[in-house]
């Protein structure tokens, strides 16, 4: 599985169909066999980043 953000593979799973991306610090979650992306803000909520990107590129590639 590789971060659709910056292509890196240092991913941790952090719950469950939740990840974190070491590499570009976001936070990943699958649904519908796509990624959903979010930036953790400083006060720990989450921003979703899903529209910076395009369908394709947040399909799962193993």
């Amino acid at each position: 599985m590789r971060c659709p953000n910056c292509k890196g593979k240092d991913i941790g799973k952090i719950g469950t169909n939740q990840y974190y991306c070491w590499n570009c610090f976001i936070e990943l979650s699958i649904k519908d066999d796509r990624f959903c992306l979010h930036q953790v803000e400083p006060d720990g909520s989450l921003s979703s980043l899903d529209d910076l990107f395009e369908e394709e590129e947040r399909k799962i590639m193993e």
